[in-house]
């Protein structure tokens, strides 16, 4: 299993949206990708950082979901909550419980 996470900063008066808009839209997005295992976003409303945590089968399933237009699809929808740009780091998951 893969897990790739994006990080970045979300504008305060925009968090909510992001939540939302990150529940109802990119999720049910997400499900329909090959490998797709699963998916957690983390917020702290002190700072505005946000983190997003998807859960692939494969490294080979994260990367070519990466390269495709359904990615750059999902970047378009919360642009606008966005202070800055994102960091995308990929991570082998070695422990599942």
């Amino acid at each position: 299993m893969f897990a790739r996470m994006t990080s970045g900063e979300a504008t305060m008066d925009k968090l909510d949206e992001f939540i939302k808009t990150y529940e109802n839209s990119i999720v049910p997005a997400a499900k329909s990708q090959k490998g797709y295992c699963g998916a957690y976003f983390l917020v702290d409303r002190k700072s505005g950082k946000v983190v997003s945590i998807t859960l692939w089968e494969s490294e080979e399933d994260a990367l070519a979901n990466e390269k495709s237009l359904y990615y750059q699809e999902q970047l378009i929808k919360v642009k606008d909550f966005l202070r800055g740009s994102l960091i995308r780091e990929g991570f082998e998951v070695s422990v599942r419980v």
